[in-house]
């Protein structure tokens, strides 16, 4: 059986035979998130801001309010509450005023406070799916290489059945001996079980990949292909402009619109109101006492404590705990890039490595194939030379898996 390096590349980047049908990586991607209930929940408080900010709006325009007391305390035989507290009866239905008079920063401020909240819910949601694409590529991707491996191993255990019914008559021949024979029935047993454990573990881990996507098996136990994700290194921008980073801008907003909150709590506040009805006590000409009333309060903060210098003071706690964590962010995120860039290259470099060694290990194949039919090569020395075959078709197969892998680390920060 003849091996080249193209049908090794066919079998890395493509699918192949033996599985039902076919997904791909955007596939569990779409499905992962729009399933995801974290994300549906920051959509929901993104539109609960909105309607908060609809409110503190409707709160500006009058407050009309409709409310009508009637009493009666009797006296009976001198015996009753005081007449000149209850005036015996009273009858009211009156429609009230209230409207409080706010200045234009207030408003402003208040705004500001549920649009920052909104953004930064809109932040998260971002993040958390960034979040979510990294598992599941991830996922995926480890999946996926165990898929490269079985059809690997499935594609020896052809090339030992192949051999096994030229040994064997080989071996009836006296060309080789019983015992060399045993030692590579001893070999196809070990690669069949191999193969076994790997469809156990593919299947499990595909399991996986759905349980994560939120998506219900339907295939009825006949596993999909997975399609090569063919990851590529995204142009990463500089950290000011990823989602990360913008976490902090936003907070930083948020803490000085606090302190704008705060000095507003310290103005004087204003509010105008006015009834008009029915208030009477019945006792005198009732049907006179229809009317109405108007007038404003005035609240002028004067002292509470000091409690202003105190909010402020943890405030810019809050500042200089939020200036901590980003200058962290900064220096760890740009050390994990370099690192994975680093690990990148080397992973790369070694993938040539090894394609070249599995080439120079199909020319020994082939050879080896010849002389084993003529009985010129030692039986040990064949079954040598495939598991040497096979140990740097695996060793490939893991680091192409790295490789997507670091790829996928790299382009969680391009947003």
């Amino acid at each position: 059986m003849k091996y080249s390096r193209a049908l090794w590349v066919v079998l890395m980047l493509s699918a192949l035979r033996g599985f039902s049908q076919q997904n791909t990586l955007d596939y569990y991607l779409t499905h992962a998130i729009n399933n995801s209930p974290l994300i549906k929940d920051l959509q929901n408080q993104v539109l609960s801001f909105s309607l908060d900010s609809q409110i503190v709006r409707a709160t500006l325009r009058p407050q009309v309010t409709g409310n009508s007391n009637n009493m009666y305390a009797p006296v009976i035989n001198g015996y009753g509450y005081d007449e000149v507290i209850t005036n015996i009866s009273q009858v009211s239905a009156l429609i009230s005023v209230n409207k409080s008079i706010l200045s234009g920063k207030s408003i402003a401020a208040q705004l500001t406070n549920f649009r920052v909240q909104s953004q930064s819910a809109f932040n998260t949601i971002r993040i958390s799916q960034q979040d979510l694409r990294r598992t599941i590529t991830d996922q995926y991707i480890v999946t996926y290489g165990e898929q490269l491996q079985l059809v690997l191993n499935r594609e020896i255990g052809e090339l030992l059945r192949k051999e096994d019914s030229l040994l064997k008559r080989l071996t009836q021949n006296n060309v080789y001996k019983q015992s060399d024979y045993l030692a590579f029935l001893v070999t196809l047993q070990q690669q069949l079980l191999t193969t076994a454990e790997l469809e156990i573990q593919y299947n499990f881990d595909y399991a996986t990949l759905n349980y994560l996507a939120g998506l219900v098996d339907t295939t009825g136990g006949i596993t999909p292909e997975l399609q090569d994700p063919q990851l590529k290194l995204a142009t990463l921008p500089d950290y000011t402009g990823s989602v990360f980073y913008r976490q902090y801008v936003l907070d930083s907003l948020k803490l000085r619109n606090d302190r704008a909150l705060i000095d507003l709590n310290y103005r004087p506040r204003i509010n105008v109101f006015g009834d008009g009805g029915y208030n009477s006590t019945l006792q005198f000409q009732p049907y006179k006492n229809l009317g109405f009333s108007f007038g404003f309060s005035v609240a002028v903060p004067i002292y509470d404590g000091r409690q202003k210098k105190l909010q402020y003071a943890k405030i810019d706690l809050l500042e200089r705990t939020r200036q901590a964590k980003r200058d962290f962010f900064i220096r760890q995120m740009q050390q994990q890039k370099q690192q994975l860039q680093r690990q990148l290259a080397a992973t790369e470099q070694l993938i040539d490595q090894i394609n070249k060694q599995i080439k120079y290990t199909e020319t020994l194949i082939t050879v080896n194939e010849r002389l084993l039919a003529t009985g010129d090569i030692r039986l040990v020395d064949f079954i040598l030379t495939l598991n040497n075959y096979l140990n740097a078709r695996n060793l490939v197969t893991q680091n192409y898996v790295n490789r997507l892998k670091i790829i996928n680390q790299l382009n969680y920060w391009q947003y």
